[in-house]
């Protein structure tokens, strides 16, 4: 079968009623999860899995990927009117949506949010059409030396792109590191830093983790600004069309859009950094090359459109690693590679070859759901404004109750709740003090995944370091994180010097 007979079997397959239906409701219940503080879009696709039982592969992946591209999207929303990110992705630019807002420019901060998120959203469905079968033919020439060196690509982005103060985010990286350890061993099987406990043997839960350092810290920062001397600022109204305005600031900043689309498409394809990383390495970038770098943080709309375009980006880019290699680009797609087995399709480079027409109804899906994203984020952002409008000394303790119903949903036990209570407690220390919290979750996320490639690839080459260098693609992804590695650290000598020069 042709490409063109394959695409046309999976626009039949995708055209199906059941399947549109399928993703309007998807759509609908993504925005709903994504727009409530404290609720993810991995909690928004774990959530839906259980239906997904009953459902065939077409609709199953619709659902999915139509509720978590939603969801990152309404993450914005609490994000602009309360100052809490909906989802992580939200947290790198929700200092300046909430001042826009503040501002009376609640519709401007939305708006843009919403046609970027869709143009970003465009383009990594592009690469993700023109990319994923091409990579697939590479696909079976990855061993664990280029899985370890493009975890080790992924973990050296977070801290010498995505942040400011490099030391202390490699700091909080070696926090999450250490914390990716708890659990059993990959190699061994033996118990590590568990004290004792069977909760701990499946390691530290990412999911609970994550809403804590997130939402939680957010709800303690809330509540603290509750009894402070100085009030609450509200959202005022914003008149208006939602999208007035949106059109110049789009026209202002195509090369941002562009550059922070390829930005999150690639951040995505790397396993594990996912939308949230790429919005935080997207936000960074755009602050280092703006010309004005002093309005980040303030009520800056530039800062917005790079991090809502590489966001959505991010999430077609992360099915790359998913559909050619098998293995998860973000926490929504270690959901779909588990759903695939569970419908007998095995994620990978043979998928390409024994299941096309499932390819290219993943990709067409993509464009669905993108699509349906303008009109149901408009309809969710006129309806969060009555939802949200709640005093803050009602809505933070339903915020809260969103979040420990999450906690405890993805371990389905008590202990998921304690590990939120303890994270976001560690994680509002973290920042009241200015470590970045983004690192301890990439940290969480790619530490298995690093330490498993290392100590096999040890293992397969009888402790020879250089074996990691023989093959080619190894050595070249290799090569790109040594050269990262060396242009950070001659940054930082270059800083020291000059900051003695003036002193």
């Amino acid at each position: 079968m042709g490409t063109f007979d394959t695409i046309y079997v999976a626009a039949l397959l995708v055209m199906d009623p059941t399947v549109l239906l399928t993703a309007l409701l998807a759509g609908m219940f993504g925005m709903f999860v994504g727009a409530m503080p404290g609720l993810t879009a991995t909690m928004a696709t774990a959530l839906l899995v259980p239906i997904t039982f009953f459902m065939d592969p077409i609709p199953a992946l619709a659902a999915i990927v139509t509720a978590s591209g939603m969801a990152i999207f309404a993450g914005d929303i609490p994000g602009a009117l309360l100052r809490i990110p909906g989802t992580p992705a939200s947290a790198a630019y929700v200092e300046d949506s909430h001042r826009l807002a503040q501002q009376g420019k609640l519709n401007l901060a939305l708006g843009v949010s919403l046609v970027v998120s869709c143009i970003g959203g465009m383009f990594g469905i592009a690469v993700l059409f023109l990319a994923a079968p091409t990579l697939a033919e590479f696909a079976l020439k990855f061993t664990s030396y280029e899985y370890f060196w493009l975890a080790a690509l992924g973990l050296s982005c977070a801290i010498f792109i995505a942040s400011s103060a490099p030391l202390k985010a490699g700091i909080a990286l070696l926090i999450g590191l250490t914390l990716a350890t708890v659990g059993l061993d990959p190699t061994t099987g033996v118990p590590r830093f568990t004290f004792g406990s069977t909760d701990l043997l499946a390691g530290v839960e990412f999911i609970p983790a994550m809403i804590g350092l997130f939402a939680l810290a957010e709800i303690l920062r809330g509540v603290i600004r509750l009894n402070a001397a100085e009030p609450v600022q509200v959202v005022p109204p914003s008149p208006g069309s939602l999208f007035k305005g949106v059109g110049a600031v789009v026209r202002k900043h195509p090369k941002n859009i562009l550059r922070s689309s390829m930005l999150g498409t690639l951040i995505g394809a790397l396993p594990g950094a996912g939308a949230d990383i790429a919005a935080w390495m997207a936000y960074a970038v755009s602050k280092r090359f703006s010309k004005t770098p002093q309005a980040y943080g303030k009520g800056h709309v530039e800062g917005l459109v790079d991090a809502s375009s590489a966001n959505n980006a991010a999430v077609g880019g992360s099915w790359i690693p998913a559909l050619v290699f098998g293995i998860p680009g973000d926490s929504v797609t270690a959901i779909v590679i588990g759903v695939l087995y569970m419908k007998g399709l095995n994620p990978g480079p043979t998928v390409f070859l024994q299941n096309p027409q499932l390819i290219y109804a993943v990709f067409l899906i993509f464009i669905l759901s993108t699509l349906l994203m303008l009109p149901l984020g408009w309809a969710a952002v006129r309806a969060a404004r009555q939802v949200l409008r709640v005093p803050r000394r009602i809505l933070l303790p339903m915020v809260l109750s969103f979040c420990l119903v999450g906690a405890f949903a993805m371990t389905n036990s008590p202990f998921g709740i304690i590990v939120m209570l303890a994270m976001g407690v560690f994680g509002w220390l973290m920042e009241e003090n200015g470590f970045p919290v983004a690192p301890v979750i990439l940290g969480l996320v790619l530490g298995p995944m690093f330490e498993r490639m290392f100590m096999t690839s040890m293992i397969k080459s009888g402790g020879d370091l250089t074996a990691f260098f023989d093959r080619p693609i190894a050595a070249v992804l290799g090569i790109c994180v040594l050269l990262l590695w060396g242009y950070a650290l001659l940054s930082a000598l270059v800083r020291a010097s000059r900051t003695r020069q003036t002193a």
